[in-house]
């Protein structure tokens, strides 16, 4: 998390306990990726606690870059990846699929990009404050234009679900980013993750009702067939 180690550390073990319960509440395998998210934030959270422990500490170099990588991969190559791939599994709706299917794909060449970014050029978290800093010298021109796409490939489809709920995460998460990129402009990856974290949360609300509805229709399907 993006505001100390305990922080980090306790966070993400709440996050995680929640991400159990989620990964309880799927009663389809389809819901499986989308009910991981908690738990994936879980573990993002806990690694960078590991790295607010490293970096103080210059005789932790290996483990600090271990850290900051694993961070930075489940950050910029992963999760572009996870909205799309989790919405898609679980749409019916086969002019929306389409639609999401752009989306994955938006998604799969940013995380090619953000992976060549990691494999090429250097990285320097430092700690400021009460965050992290990562320092990178991807190329600049691109920035912004990532960014956008960015936004498009892990918010965008939680509007064009056409599951229950998915557009309040939507709007969460989209609100989430414009603070974090009003009040936190230089540590954007840190604290909106911190942020997302937060908000996977209401994850398991989706699910928890879904399945309520889906063993309510088991109830009347059984009932008629009496």
């Amino acid at each position: 998390m993006c505001f100390s180690t305990e922080a980090s550390f306790v966070g993400g073990a709440i996050i995680s306990v929640i991400g159990v319960a989620t990964v309880k509440k799927i009663h389809k395998p389809s819901q499986l990726v989308f009910a991981s998210i908690p738990l994936f934030f879980g573990l993002q959270q806990i690694t960078e606690g590991f790295l607010w422990l490293s970096l103080p500490n210059p005789e932790y170099i290996h483990f600090q870059k271990f850290a900051t990588y694993l961070f930075l991969i489940m950050a910029e190559v992963l999760w572009p990846l996870m909205i799309p791939v989790s919405v898609l599994l679980m749409e019916k709706n086969t002019k929306r699929k389409i639609v999401l299917w752009m989306l994955l794909g938006i998604g799969i060449t940013l995380s090619m990009y953000y992976a060549a970014c990691l494999l090429f050029y250097t990285v320097r978290p430092e700690i400021t404050g009460y965050h992290i800093l990562y320092n990178t010298d991807f190329p600049k021109p691109l920035v912004i234009f990532s960014f956008t796409f960015y936004l498009i490939a892990t918010i965008t489809p939680l509007f064009v679900s056409s599951i229950k709920r998915t557009h309040l995460l939507g709007v969460l998460m989209f609100f989430s980013c414009l603070i974090t990129a009003i009040f936190f402009t230089q540590y954007l990856t840190s604290v909106w993750c911190f942020f997302a974290a937060l908000i996977s949360g209401v994850i398991y609300w989706i699910l928890r009702d879904s399945k309520i509805k889906f063993n309510f229709d088991k109830i009347v399907l059984l009932k008629k067939t009496i």
